[in-house]
Formats: C-alpha cells, structure tokens, sequence
C-alpha cells in the first residue's frame, strides 16, 4: 500500500507531470494506494474539478481515518520537529502513514523529511 499526500495527488492529475507517470507506473502493478482522511480533505478542498475527484475516487482505493492514536503520534511529530507553523496538518498525514505501515508520496518531501527518523518512508 502506497500513501498519497495533497500535493502528490494534484500534481499527478496533470498529464505528463512526474507524479502523473509514477502513479501510472503503480497502478500498472497493482499498487494499492489510499490516502488519509486528512490528506483526502486536502484533497477535495480544491483545486480539482468534480471530475477529477471522482476519478481520483475511483483508484483512491482507501481513505484511511484519522484516529485518536493518530492524534497522540501526530501531536509527537509536531512537537519533536520544532512545532513548524503550517506543520500540524502534515503531523497528521504522517501519522496516518505511519500507523498504516505505508510509504507516503508526496511532491514536498521537505515537509515531511523531519519525520523520517521516526519510521516514515517517503516516495519517489
């Protein structure tokens, strides 16, 4: 299973872009991809077209909630990578990642580098 974050997913729907060839590539072998429910609300914020989110939808095949243990890891993550204004919601979609034992993809890896000494594994 493959995480997806916000960024990641928006930039694969442009046709050519290297997140649009890597999800292809995925989906190609069967690759299970879901997404957190934050992430997903990310997501449908915008600035995609009812289309695109239905057939996001579509290949989306889970989103994962965000639970009470998830909140506990994500306040952990926050605190320990400095307390980064705009991080909490990245704290969050990490957290998710890491209870489900799945790689995140994301276009800002930067984001969410300070939580890989904490398990998570990021994509490409």
């Amino acid at each position: 299973m493959i995480h997806l974050d916000t960024s990641f997913l928006i930039r694969a729907l442009v046709s050519g872009s290297r997140e649009d060839r890597e999800l292809r590539r995925w989906l190609a072998r069967g690759e299970t991809l879901a997404m957190s429910s934050v992430a997903w609300t990310g997501f449908l914020c915008g600035p995609a077209e009812p289309e695109g989110v239905a057939a996001v939808a579509r290949f989306v095949e889970e989103r994962v909630p965000f639970v009470e243990d998830d909140a506990s890891r994500a306040a952990d993550l926050f605190n320990a990578s400095g307390r980064r204004r705009g991080s909490l919601l990245d704290c969050m979609i990490a957290a998710v990642a890491l209870r489900s034992d799945a790689p995140l993809a994301t276009a800002n890896p930067a984001d969410f580098r300070p939580f890989e000494g904490e398990g998570l594994r990021l994509l490409p």
